[in-house]
């Protein structure tokens, strides 16, 4: 039987959350063991960053019927950074199909800091994957492109307008939300007067032939993008939203396909913590994002989605007590896509593993 490599799953693997009472306890159990650790550093190359309290810590669990479980400074609002790239990424690769996506921006993880220009120069793909800056920078330089195949909205909207790039980000991220995100207008104008670095990547990209619109353009873009403000309870709909094939667990609306969930989670478990993503996947095995005003978001397929606000960083600027309240409730959830265990249904044969010939 023929098999449609672009149509929905015939099979998929999922799981359930514990009961409820169980869910909240292990939430505010992960939450009491590690919010007190001191270990790292808050990010101090924009003002608002370096503001944050490094006392604030929340984190928040959604399942994918809608149940939410939060503790701590679950009200505290902080910019998305750099949690947005997987979900600009699902616009794009809804929009544009997952071959040329891959094509255009790679899969791959570069082994060198999110925002390495080296990165750019040593691969021949060049953007290598969207979860770094070089490769998101790219993806939101497709913004124009996916803009331009919807209808337009009369002769003052232009098929080439930012502004219309902007709304189909926007909008994108809002409806992962489940409401209207905006934009914190003090930080954007922060990062946008310090943001040589990404305008380097973007114009070094453009000479290689891989950006996809103007190089001025495509980093505002992506500053502005960068520059959205959420909580913890947002971004755990958000990624409740991928766990649930798409669908946003409290609006019930169709955000992206289940196709496009899938490839984003496996970037995800390939980039998202950048270096330490190998690691990540050893201690949590769940597709995560990490970004450094201290949030981190987890992907648990078929059962919910996780977000952790901690600004305390580590070197590679992944929250400290994010990785760790993370790490403690994929364990206690049960949530780590590579365990398993023998059925206990199941009785195998003393002679279950025969011997091979001349072994």
């Amino acid at each position: 039987m023929d098999v449609d490599p672009d149509g929905p799953f015939a099979q998929v693997s999922t799981g359930h959350l514990p009961e409820d009472t169980t869910v909240g306890e292990l939430v505010q159990a992960a939450y009491d063991e590690h919010r007190h650790v001191t270990d790292g550093a808050v990010a101090t190359y924009i003002s608002q960053l370096a503001a944050a309290d490094p006392t604030g810590c929340a984190a928040s669990v959604v399942s994918v019927t809608g149940r939410a479980f939060e503790v701590g400074d679950a009200a505290v609002r902080f910019s998305i950074q750099s949690v947005s790239k997987p979900f600009v990424l699902a616009l794009v690769v809804e929009a544009l199909g997952p071959d040329r996506a891959r094509n255009l921006l790679g899969a791959n993880a570069t082994g060198l800091a999110f925002n390495s220009v080296m990165a750019v120069e040593l691969h021949d793909h060049r953007t290598m994957n969207p979860m770094v800056n070089a490769g998101a920078i790219a993806a939101t330089s497709l913004a124009p492109e996916v803009a331009a195949r919807r209808p337009a909205r009369g002769a003052a909207d232009p098929a080439d307008s930012p502004d219309r790039a902007w709304d189909v980000v926007l909008g994108g991220l809002s409806a992962f939300a489940g409401r209207t995100l905006e934009v914190d207008d003090e930080v954007y104008a922060c990062e946008s007067a310090s943001n040589l670095r990404n305008r380097s990547i973007a114009h070094l990209l453009h000479s290689y032939g891989r950006l996809h619109c103007d190089p001025d353009v495509a980093t505002d873009l992506y500053t502005r993008q960068c520059s959205v403000s959420v909580d913890v309870h947002d971004l755990a709909v958000m990624a409740a939203t991928l766990a649930d094939g798409g669908v946003n667990p409290l609006t019930g609306a169709r955000v992206v396909s289940d196709r496009t969930c899938a490839h984003v989670l496996a970037v995800m478990a390939t980039a998202g913590l950048y270096e330490l993503s190998g690691d990540w996947l050893w201690e949590v095995g769940l597709p995560g994002k990490s970004g450094v005003s201290g949030a981190v978001v987890t992907v648990a397929p078929g059962k919910g989605g996780l977000a952790v606000w901690s600004p305390l960083l580590d070197d590679a600027g992944n929250s400290v007590r994010g990785q760790l309240i993370t790490r403690s409730l994929s364990r206690a959830l049960g949530l780590n896509v590579f365990a398993s265990a023998p059925d206990p249904h199941t009785t195998q044969p003393a002679t279950a593993h025969p011997t091979s010939p001349g072994g």
